[in-house]
């Protein structure tokens, strides 16, 4: 894939994706709504586009990674919009996190001028992005979907193939947030229990991670909430927020009831509105420590655990 490509959104997870893809040898024209987000690329050599529009060619290839829908209909739809920019034969390689039926609509827009839609969307933080350690979910016509293949391999570790309609990528990143924000409310109990029975919280965190959930969410997050420590940020509350309402509608499609899904959001929402929008989504765990009256400040004293 000789061609520049065009990626639109260089946010905290954007950036480090399109420099990978530099770094992998591929011709960028970017652009971010704060221009200055583009600047690091630009001096590596990429190409600097004004508008989202421009970073698009004709019959080519182009990556979005947006915040939320509207940001993503936004460039797509619209006499200057990237759907009718790439026309015929262009692809559109979206890979943020939107509604299933968001997919659906602009993935029936480029058809309609010719063009192809792939959804990719992604699990990992930014630290990931930069370390190239994405998951990346991708969906869309087999054709287009092989024709993407190598940027996806110089942004991500692996590739999880959902066939050919786009919405299914879109429905299984969904799920995997829904999970993540389930066991953010159930790790923050857990440990808010452990605390108040006088056990040490890192310590009972440290043995589940090692034991019945030796997996990321559980070694990333848990430690995280454990020591009460919610910055640096890797996902901020409103998108978290955003997210929860997305798999909550995608179950309204379908006229499923979400309990889990719904005191999730709640628990977001009363977070955001202490003051806490600003922070990582995993300090919803504040929230559940007032309510369990306990401190935010890192236990001191109690029970620890030690491995023999």
């Amino acid at each position: 894939m000789n061609s520049e490509i065009g990626f639109i959104g260089l946010g905290a997870m954007g950036e480090p994706m399109a420099a990978n893809l530099a770094a992998a040898g591929f011709k960028l024209r970017v652009f971010n709504r704060t221009a200055s987000k583009a600047d690091a690329l630009v001096a590596a050599g990429a190409a600097r586009a004004e508008r989202a529009g421009d970073a698009v060619t004709s019959g080519g290839v182009a990556i979005t990674m947006l915040a939320d829908d509207a940001a993503l209909e936004q460039v797509t739809l619209g006499k200057d919009g990237i759907a009718q920019r790439l026309g015929r034969g262009g692809i559109h390689l979206s890979m943020s996190t939107v509604a299933p039926a968001t997919a659906r609509r602009l993935a029936e827009l480029h058809r309609a001028h010719g063009g192809s839609y792939i959804a990719a969307p992604v699990f990992g933080r930014p630290d990931a992005a930069k370390a190239r350690r994405l998951w990346i979910l991708a969906a869309g016509p087999a054709a287009s979907r092989a024709a993407v293949r190598p940027l996806l391999d110089a942004m991500g570790q692996g590739v999880f193939d959902f066939g050919e309609a786009p919405a299914s990528a879109n429905v299984a990143k969904l799920i995997g947030n829904f999970l993540i924000a389930a066991n953010l409310e159930a790790m923050s109990e857990a440990f808010a229990i452990a605390e108040k029975q006088g056990v040490d919280r890192a310590a009972v965190a440290e043995m589940l991670a090692s034991t019945l959930f030796a997996c990321p969410i559980y070694q990333g997050y848990g430690k995280a909430i454990a020591a009460k420590r919610f910055t640096p940020v890797g996902f901020r509350m409103p998108l978290g927020l955003k997210d929860v309402e997305l798999a909550l509608g995608m179950a309204r499609e379908v006229t499923m009831a979400l309990p889990m899904g719904s005191l999730v959001r709640d628990r977001l929402i009363a977070t955001l509105a202490k003051g806490r929008g600003e922070m990582d989504w995993s300090a919803i765990a504040l929230s559940v420590l007032d309510d369990a009256g306990l401190s935010h400040e890192p236990q001191r004293g109690g029970t620890s655990a030690s491995r023999s």
